[in-house]
């Protein structure tokens, strides 16, 4: 075993990946029409998510403190830092080419980044500061959020009155919180996994399982699983269109239409028919882009009005 890695911290990773791929699941069932569309957005699924980041970024904290806990090894810092800022990086122009509206300016991969920064000098402190700090941020935000904070270039600090179209959003405050008290943890747990690490050099049969191997490549199966389930999805969206329930869609349409001053049997049958054009021509598969979306729907509406449909 190697002198920075701890086999049970591993295992926790790999419950973490397995949470965050389920509940991607969730949502991009919900993005193709396969499940409701509010799910994503339901408490329990939300509490979920919340969770799994929690979970991740506490893990990052403790991971950082027994990576270090002999000295500071800098070097193997700084390439953790950059292959996370890398991955970073990637996330967001992934995510700015499949949704420029709502794309990831600071999620968790951002967080854990940066937050490692804020972390770094506490690994020489005393636990007790690094709670202290964790704490500061988990709650700092409902003392000093204030609309100062609301410019699109300072809301990744997390004290913004309003909160971005984003379709992963975890600023430092409170989201640092989370990986501080995991430096907190770590430090706490030193002296235990000093004792383990001595008596036990090699992982024994029943720490080489599946979970500490998700753990271990956590950051890649991150960076993939998400474009692959978009990708099976979005074929299968293609294939088997999910099915639609268009009387919501209509009532909407003929509500704008109306207000637009259209007459009602006219605004009626419009929306009717491009309701219809739009199932039968699969015009929405595989688009994730909103206002793609409104682009073709009004296509479909201008055709069906010249029509007399």
């Amino acid at each position: 075993m190697s002198q920075g890695r701890w086999w049970a911290l591993d295992a926790a990773r790999g419950i973490a990946v397995l949470a965050m791929v389920v509940f991607h699941v969730i949502w991009d069932l919900a993005h193709f029409g396969y499940a409701p569309a509010n799910l994503p957005w339901s408490a329990p699924v939300r509490i979920f998510g919340h969770s799994i980041a929690f979970a991740f970024l506490f893990i990052a904290g403790v991971a950082l403190v027994l990576a270090n806990r002999d000295s500071m090894r800098w070097p193997a810092f700084w390439r953790r830092f950059a292959l996370i800022g890398a991955a970073a990086a990637l996330v967001t122009a992934g995510t700015y080419a499949l949704f420029p509206n709502a794309f990831v300016f600071f999620g968790i991969l951002h967080c854990i980044a940066v937050a490692s920064l804020i972390a770094a000098p506490l690994l020489f402190a005393p636990w007790s500061v690094a709670f202290a700090c964790g704490a500061f941020f988990l709650l700092g935000g409902a003392f000093f959020a204030s609309s100062a904070f609301n410019a699109d270039w300072l809301q990744w600090i997390g004290l913004s009155t309003s909160e971005p179209m984003t379709q992963d959003w975890r600023p430092l405050f409170p989201w640092a919180g989370a990986l501080l008290l995991g430096v907190a943890a770590g430090k706490l747990a030193l002296p235990v996994y000093g004792k383990r690490a001595g008596a036990n050099p090699r992982p024994t049969s029943g720490e080489r399982t599946w979970l500490p191997f998700l753990g271990r490549h956590s950051l890649l199966i991150y960076l993939a699983h998400q474009p692959a389930l978009f990708a099976l999805l979005m074929g299968l969206a293609y294939l088997i269109p999910p099915a639609v329930d268009a009387t919501e869609f209509v009532a909407s349409c003929e509500a704008r239409c109306m207000e637009d001053g259209g007459e009602g049997k006219i605004c009626h049958d419009a929306c009717q028919c491009t309701a219809r054009e739009t199932i039968r021509s699969k015009a929405l598969a595989g688009v994730t882009d909103e206002i793609e979306r409104r682009r073709r729907l009004n296509e479909i509406a201008q055709k069906c009005v010249a029509n007399g449909r």
